[in-house]
């Protein structure tokens, strides 16, 4: 079987494994999970982790260089970021008007005064832009701060690319580099289908059938939501931005979604979905060095999407009816909000409290959905990567365009 079956297949076989033992060995369940699933997908996470920083740093300084001309990687960048934005609006405003729609709030009765969350602060847009600049790059590596990662990455391949034949050397070596941290995702990739089997059986083991059922409608608005998004958003950018078949964009990036389902952090899917874009979707390595990394730091798709059904689920379940000026305040709040946060599991979550509070929607009612995030994390995950992927095909499409009008100009 090639990887991406066998990933497939692990991912269906932890779900039927942890359904199972949830529902008829409970006991069985929690000693398989402490020494046999957690274990497992705790392995392939720290694996997969340990490549992101070095890889994101390489790939973006040969990305920044391999682009060339400060005016281009503007244009790229100015591109990237304005795709983001835009997809993000989108996803938001589809979270809403589908909650609004199935009124998954009103579907039961649910226990409100008995709902509890200790909301944890986000920094502040504001701050995050402040710190873009990192005072110690080192520091910033060691603590896995992928926005100042990138920034003085980008500085270090306009270096490069200014100074030309003075710096091939380094050049070079970084370089080698890049290839060495592919190699080696090439090689944690083998490890994946029994991470993916460890996570996933973890996930659906603990969450049990109970608190899927309890919450059904709620679930079905998300999933529904990120289905519809990333069909028409995602699907759209690749048949008509970036004149590709829609099929062959999915059916080919499906290895990094899996990966990005079993183990629900952008971050940590990083060193896959680069490998499958360039590898499978032939994106140029400068521009999947560039758009991805970026993407996965700034761009929410799938989180955006729970963030309006959330808001709405909660706000039906206490019974408060939100103004129209109060659903432009969500949206707003929430595309701030994913500029600001990490790709890390559970994120999505402490954007949600930034969003409530900006309508005064009790912070309280995350306890109502905290059951089942676990599960909706992992797809919205997938769903955050793709919305990446599909933007470093649209950017590659687009500037391969531009460099053959450019060369017929010139002759």
């Amino acid at each position: 079987m090639n990887l991406t079956l066998k990933i497939i297949s692990a991912l269906i076989l932890g779900v039927v494994v942890g359904l199972t033992l949830n529902l008829t060995a409970p006991d069985v369940f929690t000693v398989l999970n402490t020494y046999l699933f957690v274990p497992i997908g705790q392995l392939f996470l720290s694996l997969i982790s340990m490549l992101v920083v070095p890889l994101v740093f390489f790939s973006i300084i040969l990305g920044a260089a391999g682009l060339g001309d400060p005016q281009k990687l503007g244009r790229i960048g100015l591109k990237t970021v304005v795709y983001f934005l835009a997809t993000t609006c989108f996803a938001i405003i589809i979270g809403l008007l589908l909650s609004e729609i199935v009124q998954p709030g009103t579907a039961g009765d649910f226990d409100t005064e008995g709902a509890e969350f200790n909301a944890v602060e986000a920094p502040p847009v504001s701050e995050t832009l402040m710190n873009i600049i990192p005072k110690n790059p080192i520091s910033a590596m060691a603590e896995g701060n992928m926005l100042q990662i990138i920034v003085f990455a980008v500085f270090i391949g306009l270096a490069l690319t200014a100074l030309g034949e003075k710096t091939k050397g380094i050049f070079t070596l970084v370089e080698q580099g890049n290839d060495i941290m592919m190699y080696l995702v090439g090689l944690v990739m083998k490890f994946a289908p029994y991470g993916t089997f460890g996570l996933i059986a973890t996930a659906i083991g603990s969450q049990g059938f109970s608190a899927i059922r309890a919450m059904g409608a709620y679930m079905l608005v998300v999933v529904a939501a990120l289905i519809i998004h990333s069909v028409i958003t995602y699907g759209g950018t690749v048949a008509f931005l970036a004149k590709k078949s829609p099929i062959w964009f999915f059916k080919n990036f499906v290895p990094a979604m899996t990966v990005a389902f079993s183990t629900s952090s952008s971050n940590a899917t990083l060193p896959v979905s680069m490998d499958v874009a360039q590898k499978r979707l032939k994106v140029p390595e400068p521009i999947s060095s560039f758009v991805q990394p970026l993407g996965a730091t700034i761009n929410m798709d799938g989180t955006a999407i729970m963030q309006g059904v959330a808001t709405m689920f909660i706000a039906q379940a206490y019974g408060i009816d939100l103004t129209m000026g109060e659903l432009v305040t969500v949206v707003l709040t929430a595309l701030l909000a994913s500029i600001g946060t990490a790709g890390v599991p559970g994120v999505g979550l402490i954007m949600l409290a930034m969003v409530l509070s900006s309508v005064n929607l009790p912070v309280e009612g995350i306890g109502l959905i905290l059951g089942i995030d676990r599960v909706l994390d992992m797809a919205r995950t997938a769903v955050n990567i793709t919305g990446d992927a599909a933007c470093a095909v649209y950017v590659a499409e687009t500037e391969k365009n531009n460099n053959i009008k450019r060369q017929r100009a010139e002759i």
